[in-house]
């Protein structure tokens, strides 16, 4: 099970790798006399770097409009202007786009011309963090593996704006308005392969429903929530990495189990407001409870497998894998209590 998820997470991460590898395999056959007409296509606001044709770098310009796209580029920077329209203008000779970064730009819903986005069909990445969205934009091209929209003004997420995304792997919401009414049972319907989301920074007092299966990684940090529901994680059994800091959540807002996961491998719950260390799995191995209300540590009450059983069996048996563990800035003072070091043999560092 955990190297099938550290599988996953590594396609995830290296996937830019892997494509700029490939893109630049082709850029090394290309024949230098074709450099003059990739230079006469490049819009005079724009560079093109004839070391990297299928690119096209229009960031930083103070540009209003994007410029005429050629039909080579894959790859379409436009961040850190004062775009404030998409139309589909532009875009009609560039079919081949697979990423557009629109970063930092004044883009609103009405300034998005109806189907510019869905009639992208190989775009594989979509930047549009730090504009002036206030609701997630639609349609949006089925091919989409990556769609960033964080540091908007979204209140509102379509309904079935997601239904076809059925290779959205990442999905970040997070710094916006969203309200626990705007997720709604359905919201993320579609999204069957989706492995990280991220609704960090919103006005949360609830845990969102009906989270994808497959999810992976789950940021819902700076929010107010106070609760976790019985039996939440069962419906997102892959869960591995699950951040809930800077939350509201106390010991009674906590199932007596709600924490024991055997899929959550890197569990943070720093700056909220418990008083105890909530129930852990064996398989857990990085705990952030820093800057919380507790007052004491009970290394024989909070050992997820018994310690005699564990001093009989030793490392043949299932001795709980945390590695790393972090309750600074609460209650507690030195030293660790010795049952803390005994339960947790694996221990690499302890910040108390």
């Amino acid at each position: 099970m955990i190297l099938k998820v550290y599988t996953s997470l590594l396609l995830l991460f290296l996937i830019n790798f892997v494509w700029t590898r490939t893109v630049r395999q082709v850029y090394d056959d290309l024949d230098p006399d074709h450099w003059s007409r990739y230079t006469s296509e490049c819009p005079q606001e724009c560079f093109c770097p004839p070391s990297f044709p299928n690119a096209l770098y229009c960031d930083n310009k103070g540009l209003k409009e994007i410029p005429p796209i050629p039909a080579r580029i894959w790859y379409l920077y436009l961040q850190n202007n004062q775009i404030e329209t998409l139309s589909e203008k532009p875009f009609v000779n560039a079919t081949h786009l697979r990423w557009i970064n629109l970063n930092k730009n004044k883009i609103t819903n009405s300034g998005i011309e109806s189907g510019v986005l869905s009639k992208l069909k190989r775009l594989l990445y979509l930047f549009l963090e730090e504009n002036e969205l206030e609701e997630v934009p639609s349609p949006l091209p089925v091919s989409l593996e990556q769609l960033r929209l964080a540091r908007n003004k979204i209140s509102k997420i379509p309904e079935g704006v997601f239904s076809h995304l059925e290779n959205l792997t990442m999905l970040d919401l997070h710094q916006n308005n969203l309200l626990d009414s705007a997720l709604q049972s359905d919201t993320f319907q579609g999204l069957n392969n989706l492995m990280q989301l991220n609704i960090a920074k919103n006005s949360l007092k609830k845990m969102p429903l009906s989270i994808p299966a497959n999810t992976l990684q789950l940021f819902l940090d700076n929010n107010s929530i106070e609760v976790i529901p019985e039996n939440y994680f069962s419906a997102i059994p892959k869960v591995t990495f699950l951040r809930l800091n800077y939350n509201k959540l106390s010991d009674d807002g906590i199932p007596p189990n709600g924490f024991n996961v055997s899929s959550i491998l890197d569990l943070q719950l720093s700056h909220n407001q418990l008083t105890k260390i909530p129930p852990i799995n064996a398989h857990l191995e990085h705990l952030h409870l820093d800057h919380n209300k507790i007052k004491s540590v009970n290394g024989t009450q909070i050992c997820p497998v018994s310690i005699a059983l564990e001093e009989d069996y030793g490392y043949y048996g299932n001795i709980p894998r945390l590695r790393y563990l972090r309750l600074d800035g609460n209650e507690i003072q030195p030293p660790i209590p010795l049952d803390i070091m005994i339960c947790f043999r694996l221990l690499q560092a302890v910040v108390i």
